[in-house]
């Protein structure tokens, strides 16, 4: 999303160079791209566009500072509004369980979460020394049961193998079951992406929470 973000901005902020005043006119552009790159990374249509409208009244009329340009000034406004919406802080994982605290990676298809079980596993091998298994319950892809694991490989964390013909729920189940007996700190499930209309995919997701 932040990538997306900072391309459409990018593209857009020569609409406010020059000027010493932000103004409705002079950010309508950069204001459009802002909530098209939120809505393509699946945030709700009710959170943008109240972000939106937060972004407008802050930046219209303000005075651009003479140490920034007016670009500067709106990604200013833009980061201070992203942050509220995200929390002031970082707030830790919370792994307060009896080992391994599992981790269930859910959410739309095509949204990062293989890559983002990678980083995470990477992240509480190195920062919190938690020792880490990641293992993949997307059977309906077999290539991201590769792909799982070569990231495992690369940033040093196990990996559970699974394959294809395998239920979701049964791979989850003994990742976990292996996690208890080989004294693992953390087990990290990865699934298949899914989209909220999908019955089936749904009910699976709560079925391999609930093991």
């Amino acid at each position: 999303m932040f990538e997306n973000l900072s391309e459409r901005l990018s593209r857009t902020l020569k609409n406010v160079s020059g000027r010493g005043r932000l103004t409705e006119d002079n950010i309508k552009e950069t204001l459009r791209e802002v909530r098209m790159a939120l809505l393509e990374a699946d945030v709700a249509l009710p959170v943008v566009r109240d972000f939106v409208k937060r972004v407008k009244e802050r930046a219209v009329g303000i005075e651009v500072s003479k140490s920034l340009t007016p670009g500067q000034e709106f990604i200013k406004i833009v980061q201070a509004e992203l942050e509220g919406v995200m929390g002031d802080a970082n707030e830790k994982l919370d792994l307060a369980a009896q080992p391994p605290a599992v981790i269930l990676m859910a959410g739309l298809q095509g949204a990062g979460k293989t890559t983002s079980v990678g980083k995470l596993g990477k992240m509480l091998t190195e920062q919190e020394k938690k020792k880490v298994l990641v293992v993949s319950a997307d059977v309906y892809r077999p290539a991201a049961i590769k792909q799982l694991e070569t990231l495992a490989s690369e940033v040093g964390v196990d990996f559970f193998p699974s394959s294809a013909d395998q239920n979701p729920v049964d791979i989850a189940k003994s990742a976990v079951e292996h996690g208890k007996l080989k004294f693992y700190d953390v087990v990290i499930v990865d699934t298949a992406g899914r989209l909220h209309v999908d019955d089936a995919m749904m009910g699976e997701i709560k079925d391999v929470h609930a093991r």
